[in-house]
């Protein structure tokens, strides 16, 4: 969410922001609806402050002894409290017209951001690892369904398209590589480890800006609750209407959860395998700083993340995204992408973004600074530690074998039980 006091005192600032996302103008509307809005405030003011001086004068009047000027200020003294809680509603109505406007509006990029309008302008930073030879690669479902582990005939049965049912060693290998992460990130990273819920009700989703713009590409599994898209939404959320003090920052945690996706806008892309389905696992990053650490915990957090595909030994490369790619709560985001050997390519496996205070106004989250001098927004930055389900994807292609079994990676050995490969179930 924007501060419209600062709208109004730069509004050329902001509509050029706005711009860099291929967005038009909006400052002059935005406030104009601020300009009603505090045309009301000033008339409220006058009628409270016109009304505390009519009652006062009653008194006098009637200590005077002039009875109908003491009717008549008695009147008009009724008369503003009756046309109060008109004015009042009014009030609300603009109000509400403003947030509603301001709520539909994405954040501003970060001057340092490349611009483009699409992944096409997107800068790589760099890449890590050399993709392994592999003589005619096979794609991880077809790799998974040869062994017998992944089963999306069961899945549409049960649920229809976009799911998946894992067996055997394949959910056991989801199963070690959140635990895996989860591990790293608390033991060496310095998050603590969270569970959360998986339903929240609107605020939170409005905390983090999945609404309203977005609430086609959500689950709604009530009419009070929806199902959470990432761990993100129930993360940031723990410091929603809070006051932190300085000291308790920077707040660091992290979660594997189940996320829900309706994927509304992605007709036609990765309908086949488990790039992209309704239900997946990943392991969430959420950092709550003060403004002046933000950046550099963004740093911070990409090495975290970038860290699980090194120990993973997954050839990867991280790209800064342009504005026109960015996410809607974002100042600034990183992607990494692991090397997925059938497609010859490289796919998004974790973002992560730094969203200074625009989450945390949604949120009315702040922190009072060390000088006990008033609240401060407090900033916000979310990444994937990584993607559990691309994660999968990314191991059974790389480490595939010529004789379609899959190689366990040293890492995650301790965590299969001391199992070297993955092998067709008997």
């Amino acid at each position: 969410m924007h501060d419209i006091r600062l709208i109004r005192d730069d509004p050329d600032s902001f509509d050029r922001g706005l711009a860099r996302r291929a967005i038009t103008p909006q400052s002059a509307r935005l406030i104009a609806i601020d300009e009603r809005r505090r045309e009301i405030i000033g008339r409220l003011q006058t009628m409270q402050e016109r009304r505390n001086a009519a009652s006062k004068e009653v008194g006098q009047a009637k200590a005077a002894k002039d009875e109908a000027r003491a009717a008549a200020l008695i009147e008009e003294v009724g008369r503003l409290k009756q046309d109060a809680p008109a004015a009042e509603a009014e009030l609300a109505a603009i109000e509400q017209e403003l947030t509603a406007t301001l709520a539909e509006i994405p954040n501003i990029p970060l001057a340092e951001v490349p611009d483009g309008p699409d992944e096409t302008a997107n800068v790589e930073l760099h890449r890590v690892g050399s993709p392994r030879e592999i003589h005619d690669p096979k794609a991880h479902y077809e790799l998974g369904e040869a062994l017998g582990l992944i089963d999306f005939e069961a899945a549409s049965r049960m649920s229809g398209a976009r799911f998946a049912v894992l067996k055997g060693q394949v959910a056991r290998l989801e199963r070690a590589l959140a635990s895996f992460m989860l591990d790293l990130h608390t033991s060496e990273h310095g998050y603590t480890e969270i569970a959360p819920p998986l339903l929240v009700r609107d605020e939170a989703m409005f905390g983090t800006a999945q609404l309203p713009k977005f609430a086609d590409d959500q689950f709604r599994a009530s009419f009070d609750f929806w199902l959470i898209p990432t761990a993100e939404v129930s993360l940031t959320n723990l410091v929603r209407e809070q006051i932190l003090g300085e000291a308790e920052l920077p707040l660091r945690v992290t979660a594997g959860t189940p996320c829900f996706r309706a994927e509304a806008g992605s007709a036609g892309r990765d309908t086949r395998g488990l790039i992209r389905q309704h239900q997946f696992t990943k392991v969430e990053l959420v950092s709550v700083t003060a403004p002046d650490k933000a950046l550099e915990e963004h740093e911070r957090m990409l090495a975290c993340a970038e860290e699980v595909l090194k120990r993973l030994d997954l050839p990867f490369r991280t790209v800064t995204l342009c504005a026109g790619d960015m996410g809607f709560s974002s100042q600034k985001t990183y992607d990494i992408e692991v090397w997925l050997p059938a497609q010859n390519t490289y796919r998004e496996i974790s973002s992560c973004s730094v969203c200074g205070d625009f989450q945390a106004r949604r949120m009315n989250a702040r922190f009072r600074p060390a000088d006990g001098k008033g609240t401060r927004f407090v900033h916000t930055l979310n990444g994937s530690g990584v993607a559990v389900g691309r994660a999968l994807v990314a191991v059974l292609e790389n480490y595939q074998e010529e004789d379609g079994s899959i190689a366990v990676p040293p890492a995650l050995k301790s965590y299969m039980g001391g199992l070297e490969r993955i092998e067709r179930a008997s």
